[in-house]
């Protein structure tokens, strides 16, 4: 995909995080919006360079059209009717077949905490678990209300003095719902409904882990900062992912040092730093440990691939 000229990410430099694309982020922002696919790609083209929302979900409903789509390293064609997903963190660009028929939601983290509505809340969760396509058949009874949904949504939002209704929060609760049952339908993923304290104590780690895992906090600070001890934080991650605690934490700060060495072209010692590790020789100890690679073969192969 060749940067569109209008783009505002410049080769080199970091990854740009944004609120909206193109529109700085703000430090715990709240945000419900959704927007026509064309109103902002035009602007650019029809490409969206690759950027990252931290701390904001998003979901492209691509109604007609066809797009190029890059989630992280992957990359694929995805032709409409199909759901984009894309939670907090990841990097992801699109370039679009002109015209191109859909709309994009926003969603805050907020979302995902309140506990009046338990129910959307755990779709909320299953929905964004991963970035992914959801695909769908366009004489398909759930497409076309999913579609309805979203126009609703997106006509509702522009209504005048919308901010003060309920009637959009309701709509995109609506469409998460909808989409939340048609990818687990996708995905053949029947899981049983988990204790609602252990599903909010779960999520705010999860959170955590997004605010401050390149400040490399210990696993006691996280414990503390949730009322659990070390060994109960352990097992109540455990039980919702499979995984220990100090492995997730891991997992993202090795995706995030991935990111890095595909979109950033900088030195691996310069990402290091930027990455929390004062050892340049650590860092890729523990880079290799996790990947059966140096960041500079890393790199390189990536390169290849591409």
């Amino acid at each position: 995909m060749p940067p569109a000229s209008t783009s505002p990410h410049r080769p080199g430099s970091a990854i740009p995080s944004f609120a909206l694309y193109g529109e700085a982020a703000t430090l715990g922002q709240e945000m419900l919006h959704i927007e026509e696919v064309q109103s902002r790609s035009r602007l650019y083209h029809w490409e969206i360079q690759p950027h990252v929302h931290h701390g904001l979900y998003q979901v492209l409903w691509l109604y007609r059209g066809q797009a190029q789509v890059a989630l992280d390293e992957w990359h694929a064609e995805v032709t409409g009717p199909a759901a984009i997903v894309v939670p907090p963190g990841v990097v992801h660009g699109f370039r679009f077949a002109p015209d191109t028929d859909g709309l994009v939601l926003t969603l805050s983290a907020r979302f995902l905490v309140e506990g009046e509505f338990q129910s959307v809340g755990e779709a909320f969760r299953v929905l964004f678990d991963a970035p992914g396509i959801l695909h769908f058949t366009p004489s398909e009874g759930v497409t076309q209300r999913l579609d309805a949904l979203f126009r609703e949504l997106a006509q509702e939002f522009l209504w005048p003095g919308s901010g003060d209704s309920p009637v959009v929060l309701w709509l995109a609760r609506a469409v998460v719902w909808r989409l939340s049952q048609a990818s687990a339908q996708g995905r053949q993923v029947g899981q049983e409904e988990k204790a609602h304290r252990h599903q909010a104590l779960f999520t705010r780690f999860l959170l955590l882990v997004e605010q401050h895992f390149l400040e490399h906090w210990q696993l006691e600070r996280y414990a503390s900062r949730l009322g659990l001890s070390t060994q109960r934080l352990n097992r109540l991650v455990r039980a919702e992912s499979g995984r220990s605690a100090l492995e997730l934490v891991h997992e993202r700060l090795t995706r995030e040092a991935c990111r890095r060495l595909v979109y950033i072209a900088a030195p691996a010692a310069s990402l290091a730093a930027e990455l929390g590790f004062e050892d340049p020789a650590y860092f890729s100890r523990f880079f290799k440990r996790r990947t059966g690679l140096s960041p500079q073969q890393y790199r390189q192969a990536h390169r290849a691939q591409g």
